[in-house]
């Protein structure tokens, strides 16, 4: 895992202190947002406190009996700090979105790993 800060108001869901997804592509975009992170395209500070301030806008316009989605709040931030940091052009996430929605799940694993 990470050494990245999953603690506080940002925290992903959690089980037996592993980070749970339930779907793949919740898995991919907290990856991509580490790998990201560590590769200096912003600071992982930066990004939780754009990722509270989403949060905080989830809870102000909820309707009552919402559900929370944790991981549209998570994509939402990241978006957002990479539009802030010019890495991505706002007018192009929606493109980018319907192409990786359009993919099936494990396009991009086609092959065999060996076993030990």
């Amino acid at each position: 895992m990470s050494a990245l800060d999953l603690t506080g108001a940002a925290a992903p869901p959690m089980q037996n202190g592993e980070v749970v997804f339930e779907a793949p592509w919740q898995g991919r975009v907290f990856g991509i947002a580490n790998d990201l992170a560590a590769r200096g395209a912003f600071a992982w500070d930066d990004f939780r406190a754009c990722l509270i301030e989403r949060i905080a806008a989830w809870e102000r316009a909820a309707a009552p009996g919402e559900e929370y989605r944790y991981y549209e709040c998570f994509l939402g931030a990241l978006e957002i700090i990479l539009v802030r940091r010019g890495l991505l052009a706002p007018d192009s996430i929606g493109a980018r979105e319907a192409e990786y929605a359009a993919r099936d799940d494990g396009h991009d694993h086609g092959h065999h790993h060996e076993t030990r």
